[in-house]
């Protein structure tokens, strides 16, 4: 019974995670296929979970390259960390509001020990602390099978 309603939940959520994640805008449908393995991976009882403090990227970096390559846009759900792999969904939750983001790591940061993700604009919007600069957060990530 008790394998049922983990299964019944992990089901709810990662439909939950999904259409969220559906409903972003600039993400093209095949990296959302792509990714939605990815989301249901972070529901899973192999994660990794790390509290600290964020903040966002300024509005000055938005049409450059990110680390990866990609042109960085504050409209996008992405962030930057310093070890993840690029690529890698990682679940923010605003620990003042409990507000709750899936963002994907594509830049390397944030260069200070005070913090331990840089998120987007549009990020920062969802999880309620745009305008403030700076949020206690908690990040959950699927840790890689070979680690």
């Amino acid at each position: 019974m008790k394998h049922m309603k983990a299964l019944i939940f992990i089901v709810f959520s990662f439909i939950s995670v999904a259409s969220a994640f559906a409903q972003q805008t600039d993400i093209p449908k095949d990296t959302l296929q792509k990714d939605s393995v990815q989301a249901d991976s972070i529901l899973s009882s192999n994660l990794r979970t790390v509290r600290g403090r964020a903040t966002y990227y300024a509005s000055k970096f938005h049409g450059r390259r990110t680390s990866n390559g990609d042109i960085f846009s504050n409209n996008k759900m992405t962030a930057a960390h310093l070890k993840l792999p690029f690529g890698t969904l990682v679940k923010v939750t605003n620990l003042d509001n409990g507000h709750t983001v899936i963002v994907k790591v594509n830049d390397r940061g944030p260069h200070t020990k005070a913090f331990i993700i840089d998120v987007s604009q549009a990020a920062a919007k969802e999880l309620g602390f745009y305008g403030k600069g700076v949020a206690n957060v908690e990040i959950a990530y699927q840790i890689p099978e070979n680690k």
